[in-house]
């Protein structure tokens, strides 16, 4: 799914944010990214989601050299990936509904469809009242939860989500970790940013650590490699 291979990351003529990162990250898997605030996470989710392109070294996304992706092709493969942003960049016009559905209608999918899915996710995760609400209305924890329904409701190859349970309480994020967990079951590739160490520890799964520039992949606790 993903390949790092002597990855670096810099902008413009910035520190590097680290360098030299070689892993492989395969379909269907689940990984937790670690690391202090600050250690370059979110540019490392960048990097998947094709925000920012590597300084150094190859890095190849669905089989594909993403050095050798032209402009044209970008959006076709980040209809892929499904982000979950810390700032949840919700469309402040659109209700918590259009909200999550806007991916399948850009995709093409059948109204009839679509209203199934969304109603049901939203009803997931505790937003079932809120179809018609406006993204101003919500609370963070509100919002961040119709983020999250909008990036998974289209079952995506690659899913990448940035702190997605940072303004919810344990409850919604244990469950919205099983959210997750079950798009794993069905395929997706799952990698989430996270501070929580205590839901880290709850889950077993696989962990990337950041740390003064440097990625380590752990499978598992007290196994670490480079």
């Amino acid at each position: 799914m993903v390949v790092f291979d002597g990855v670096g990351l810099r902008y413009g003529r910035g520190p590097a944010i680290f360098s030299g990162v070689s892993l492989t990250l395969t379909a269907g898997s689940f990984h937790f990214l670690v690391g202090p605030s600050g250690a370059g996470k979110s540019s490392f989710l960048r990097l998947m989601y094709l925000a920012a392109r590597p300084a150094e070294g190859r890095m190849t996304l669905f089989g594909r050299q993403i050095g050798r992706v032209t402009r044209h092709e970008l959006p076709a493969l980040r209809r892929r990936i499904g982000v979950v942003f810390q700032d949840f960049r919700l469309l402040d016009h659109l209700s918590t509904f259009d909200n999550v559905a806007l991916p399948l209608r850009v995709a093409g999918g059948r109204e009839g469809e679509i209203r199934r899915n969304v109603t049901e996710l939203l009803s997931w995760v505790g937003l079932a009242d809120e179809l018609r609400s406006l993204p101003p209305t919500l609370s963070g924890g509100q919002q961040q939860r119709v983020a999250i329904a909008r990036a998974v409701v289209g079952r995506p190859e690659l899913l990448l989500a940035d702190e997605p349970t940072g303004n919810v309480d344990d409850v919604i994020a244990v469950r919205l970790m099983y959210l997750f967990e079950e798009l794993n079951r069905l395929g997706t590739t799952v990698i989430i940013a996270t501070h929580n160490q205590g839901l880290v520890d709850r889950f077993d799964h696989p962990q990337i650590r950041i740390a003064e520039g440097r990625v380590g992949l752990v499978e598992r606790v007290g196994e670490a490699t480079r």
